[in-house]
């Protein structure tokens, strides 16, 4: 291998096997923080980001979304009423169902506790220009690709590992 294949290879095990990695789990641990002071728990707050970024969904779709049997979506949904967060809405193209929908308070505070982050991300940001923001967003976009790929694949009957509980 070359200097400059050496070069990059270190580069790409640093973003692996290093940075990725690590701002995943202070990611993970943010999301904790969240959740506590809005008074849910992390599947709750994912469950929010679904909602704030797809509109309303039956608790199926929020199910799968999240990574939940019905069973405990419907308790998900239960604590994000009565955290004020979501409401229940007869679904107008069926009156059977029923849609989870956010509430403006809901939404509110999820944007409320993440302003620290999108502030330091912008300020953060700024010092890229046109063509690297669109390489970042564009490495963004293909990571999230990849990474619910990766947990279809995982969720995948063949991928089954006996003792394990979605929900």
């Amino acid at each position: 291998m070359d200097g400059a294949a050496e070069g990059r290879e270190a580069l790409i095990a640093e973003l692996t096997g290093e940075a990725i990695p690590g701002w995943a789990i202070l990611s993970v641990q943010l999301n904790g923080i969240v959740a506590g002071a809005l008074g849910v728990t992390e599947t709750d707050v994912q469950c929010l980001h679904v909602l704030g970024r797809h509109g309303p969904a039956t608790p199926g779709v929020l199910a799968d979304y999240v990574n939940l049997t019905t069973g405990s979506a419907s308790r998900m949904i239960d604590r994000l009423v009565a955290a004020g967060c979501v409401r229940r809405v007869p679904d107008p193209g069926d009156r059977r169902r029923v849609l989870i929908e956010p509430t403006r308070e809901g939404l509110d505070r999820v944007t409320a506790a993440y302003a620290g982050l999108v502030a330091r991300t912008r300020e953060e940001l700024a010092g890229f220009d046109d063509d690297q923001l669109a390489a970042v967003l564009r490495f963004v976009r293909s990571a999230e690709h990849g990474t619910a790929a990766e947990i279809r694949r995982l969720r995948s009957p063949a991928a089954e590992t006996p003792g394990t509980d979605r929900g």
